[in-house]
């Protein structure tokens, strides 16, 4: 059985860092490095990351420069997330 990908996105106006989880959180996380944050480029990174066949699941955290990379991911086919690490609860004394 194939696992999803799980991909985390740090996106800035001009650029996007990238990390991979394999099998959620108790897999290997790999350090993809630095994208320009432009349609093209981001449309290759999905075209690679799935060649395997694992399916996709994006996150991103909320902020104004990730709205249209959102979108794109979402018109692609893939789970995209958005989060706010502000608003996600922490036990007493984690913080």
């Amino acid at each position: 059985m194939d696992h999803t990908r799980f991909i985390g996105l740090d996106v800035h106006k001009e650029r996007i860092s990238i990390a991979v989880a394999e099998r959620g959180r108790s897999g290997a996380i790999e350090d993809l490095g630095e994208i320009d944050n432009d349609p093209g480029t981001i449309r290759k990174l999905c075209e690679r990351l799935g060649r395997q066949g694992k399916p996709l699941a994006f996150c991103d955290e909320a902020g104004p420069c990730g709205y249209g990379v959102h979108r794109q991911l979402t018109d692609l086919g893939h789970r995209c997330e958005v989060v706010a690490p502000s608003l996600i609860p922490m036990k007493p004394g984690d913080g």
